[in-house]
């Protein structure tokens, strides 16, 4: 048996006490005439006796009582092997789960209420030398420091619902590293949550080598929940008054199916379309809403949807840009071709730029979703790696080689994006035999498909390699399936790869009626522009359109009266932004270069949270090291619990409950063990 606090044993001294006041009996006696004392003696004797037995029973039960009231402070107990050394100095860390799932109710109230309770609970099993850490899902810095009871207290009180997720094993690191610096000290680790399987997650924990880990579950009800997962535009490009059309992705966590659900569609403010779906239990569903007159710039988007109780994951932000027109890079060989010119010159929504290859500007390549080369006859190296790393991030390419071609430039640059590339001049006069219709970029663009439609004439072109045709599209082709015009996948990119230039010493693919609806289309399914949301708490790199920044113009994120500073850098002709964990709730946030609106970026809270299913006890065991505990909080309170954890078999409540016996053991003795009322013997009356 050992001692938490074996100080308080010279206490044991007081025992002396009650032994003198026995020994030297201080009762002052009294006087009292009796005339006739015949019958005395036998009364003393009997007296004096059981005065004697009730005194000695009373002082073993003043020692007892006294000396179990000692033992209780001293805190006795039967150690185990996980057993932390009385008296030694104890940081203690403890992660408080504030993510949406703790908004859920429980017979105690909402979740995030008990886990404050429960870490207070466990602060009082402590002494008051001993040290905590409060750690939430913000991973905040000021979490990092140690605090006294008291402090933790107060940090607990403070602790607010986050967007924030965190997995597991991210918790135990960052617990971890502030007790690195810790040495000396016995270190314990609590984890209070309610442990959704989505959010937790399966992986293993790795033996903690100097701290004791201990996860305590708080016990949710099971919701039923329905949340929006995920949002995408069927329109790559976007104009001013056309229409539009949004796929919403639907979740139904719940065991039962869902009926009659209500859905918004807000942009900028104001709804522009209503509807509602139903949806089966345990299962997703994509609804399309239609939507027109949006008017160009940038459109916040907002998503609603009515879905009690559980109601964190009920909205859905979303932005994207409508462009009043859409620059085109044309890169020449020192003449600007005619044909693309005039082609994309009949439509105000197409901005041309033309640009000698030798000027191109490289930083200013991202802007423009699309990129034509025409009429180069070589291309060089700096050109090719720049076009390559467009591509690779999403850019659309369009290809038409020159007469006269350096084929070896052409070879080095397209064999590197994965594309066929030009080997050699076929002079054979022929015709394009085949138009693939199902390719998405003729998707709408005939009423009725021709069967002996008006193809291209062919005078002479290039022939095209085999190299890409894995990821390639055929837009057309020559006899033999050589192709005449296709495109290839890149990276995020594409690559559309012509067999002539357009010259009508080639072909009459110039004046031919199939190039601008290609043209267009090619433009139109382009894609460059920036997600439509992000997620909070990935930490992800959010992409933008360069920007030329300096000291005294620094980009500013702001929503409402929050304003923050990203870190932003230049890196391939874009602008990157680093918000790590400075977005703490989902929302649209404007990005200002000064006071001129940039961008704006939606961010939403993360969707594994949505998902309500929780871990039993067995399988959170098979997920922690064997020096760690489950611990269930159920009413009573983890005081004690954590006490007989650390500290072993505790007796100090038997030491308390032995000293109230003999203390009314005392008490019974004084107040009903009398020795004046004894019958005396009554000699025979003489006559």
């Amino acid at each position: 048996m050992q001692f938490v606090y074996p100080a308080f044993l010279f206490a044991l001294l007081s025992l002396t006490i009650p032994v003198l006041v026995h020994l030297f009996n201080f009762r002052r006696y009294q006087k009292v005439y009796f005339s006739n004392v015949q019958f005395l003696k036998e009364i003393k004797e009997q007296q004096s006796s059981r005065r004697n037995l009730r005194e000695r029973l009373i002082l073993i039960s003043r020692l007892l009582a006294l000396a179990f009231l000692v033992l209780a402070f001293a805190r006795p107990y039967f150690p185990d092997k996980n057993s932390v050394s009385p008296g030694k100095r104890q940081i203690i860390s403890i992660f408080l789960d504030n993510s949406y799932s703790m908004q859920t109710l429980n017979t105690e109230g909402s979740l995030l209420d008990e886990a404050k309770r429960r870490a207070k609970e466990i602060a009082s099993a402590y002494s008051i030398n001993d040290r905590f850490q409060l750690l939430t899902q913000e991973f905040e810095g000021k979490h990092q420091r140690l605090l006294t009871r008291q402090e933790f207290d107060d940090a607990v009180d403070e602790v607010k619902i986050s967007a924030q997720s965190r997995r597991l094993p991210q918790i135990i690191s960052r617990q971890q590293s502030i007790m690195q610096n810790q040495s000396g000290a016995t270190q314990q680790i609590y984890v209070i949550s309610d442990f959704q399987k989505s959010a937790t997650g399966q992986e293993q924990i790795k033996p903690l080598a100097n701290a004791n880990f201990s996860l305590v579950q708080l016990k949710a009800n099971t919701l039923p929940n329905i949340a929006i997962d995920s949002v995408w535009l069927l329109s790559a490009v976007h104009r001013p008054g056309e229409s539009e059309k949004l796929v919403v992705k639907l979740h139904n966590y719940a065991d039962k199916d869902a009926q009659g659900i209500p859905l918004k569609l807000f942009i900028n403010g104001n709804q522009k379309a209503l509807g509602s779906f139903s949806l089966k239990a345990k299962s997703t569903q994509q609804d399309t809403l239609s939507f027109s007159g949006l008017q160009s710039g940038w459109q916040q988007g907002l998503i609603k949807l009515q879905d009690n109780p559980i109601v964190f994951d009920n909205d859905f932000y979303f932005t994207f840009n409508v462009k009043e027109r859409m620059p085109i890079l044309l890169i020449d060989g020192g003449q600007a071709n005619p044909y693309l010119q005039a082609a994309f010159t009949t439509d105000a929504f197409f901005k041309p730029v033309n640009v000698n290859y030798g000027s191109v500007d490289y930083a200013g390549l991202s802007s423009y979703p699309v990129v034509a080369l025409a009429d180069v006859k070589s291309i060089p190296a700096g050109l090719a790696q720049q076009l390559k790393t467009y591509v690779a991030k999403g850019g659309t390419l369009m290809i038409f080689p020159a007469d006269g071609a350096d084929l070896n430039s052409y070879r080095g640059m397209l064999q590197a994006l994965g594309s066929a590339w030009p080997e050699k001049l076929i002079t054979e006069a022929t015709r394009v035999s085949n138009l693939n219709t199902n390719s998405p970029l003729f998707r709408g663009v005939f009423e009725d498909v021709p069967r002996n439609p008006d193809l291209p004439l062919v005078q002479k072109y290039y022939q095209l390699s085999g190299g890409g045709r894995t990821q390639s599209e055929a837009l057309m082709d020559l006899p033999g399936r050589q192709p005449f015009w296709s495109g290839y996948r890149s990276g995020s990119g594409k690559v559309y790869l012509s067999a002539v230039p357009l010259q009508e010493s080639y072909s009459n693919l110039p004046r031919h009626a199939l190039l601008i609806p290609v043209l267009f289309r090619i433009a139109l399914l382009s894609g460059h522009d920036q997600p439509l949301y992000y997620t909070v708490g990935k930490n992800e790199v959010v992409e933008t359109i360069p920007f030329q920044i300096s000291e005294k113009q620094v980009l500013k994120l702001s929503k409402g009266n929050q304003t923050l500073i990203p870190d932003a850098r230049q890196q391939e002709g874009s602008t990157f932004l680093y918000v790590a964990d400075q977005i703490q709730q989902p929302g649209n946030y404007l990005l200002k270069k000064q006071d001129s609106l940039a961008a704006v970026i939606a961010f939403n809270s993360n969707r594994l949270e949505s998902d309500l299913t929780y871990f039993a006890p067995d399988e959170l065991k098979n997920l922690i090291p064997k020096n760690g505990t489950v611990v269930q909080a159920g009413k009573a309170s983890l005081q004690g619990a954590i006490n007989e954890t650390n500290f072993g078999l505790q007796l100090w409540k038997v030491c308390i409950i032995l000293a109230l016996i003999f203390v009314a053991a005392e008490i019974l003795l004084i107040r009903f063990y009398k020795v004046e009322k004894q019958s005396l013997s009554t000699p025979a009356s003489v006559k």
